[in-house]
């Protein structure tokens, strides 16, 4: 494994490897994964994918060496397209998803915090997420300032104040 990583903006082009971040994101459970297509053929998956990268998308990629190693990236979907993290017209919905091998190393919180630092100099007040109940991410969100707004059956809404 390299020692270090960097941060760089996403792109068009980087829309298959945030397909891989939601599939990470959506396995987080030990335990056999869930089969790739399903989770992209989920219209609450897919959402956060299609038609990437629309205007007011945003997105980071952790990249060690060679390697994607991870990625965060918000959209801000229409309330009928609402996706799990939905709370309100104009608050952005941010996905995260890292590689297994680099997870605990900071780069979740470092790209975290980037979007977070963006969504805030573009202007936004809050940004939202969802994560399921007993996902270790938990810890990592509620460091970086967000709460619980929304509690659902088995994932809660959570929300930062940007401003």
């Amino acid at each position: 494994m390299p020692e270090s990583w960097t941060l760089r903006s996403a792109s068009q082009a980087d829309g298959v490897f945030l397909g891989e971040m939601v599939v990470e994101a959506a396995n987080w459970r030990p335990g056999p994964p869930r089969p790739r297509h399903d989770v992209l053929a989920d219209p609450f998956h897919s959402r956060y994918l299609a038609g990437w990268m629309r205007p007011g998308d945003v997105g980071f990629v952790a990249v060690a060496g060679a390697e994607d190693i991870g990625a965060a990236w918000y959209r801000t979907l229409p309330r009928i397209e609402s996706g799990f993290g939905y709370v309100g017209s104009g608050v952005p919905e941010l996905i995260i998803g890292v590689k297994p091998l680099w997870r605990s190393h900071g780069v979740g919180r470092a790209l975290l915090r980037r979007l977070c630092e963006t969504a805030r100099s573009e202007g936004r007040a809050r940004i939202s997420l969802s994560v399921e109940r007993g996902n270790f991410a938990q810890v990592l969100y509620r460091t970086e300032g967000f709460a619980v707004t929304r509690s659902g059956i088995g994932r809660d809404t959570m929300v930062k104040r940007l401003g």
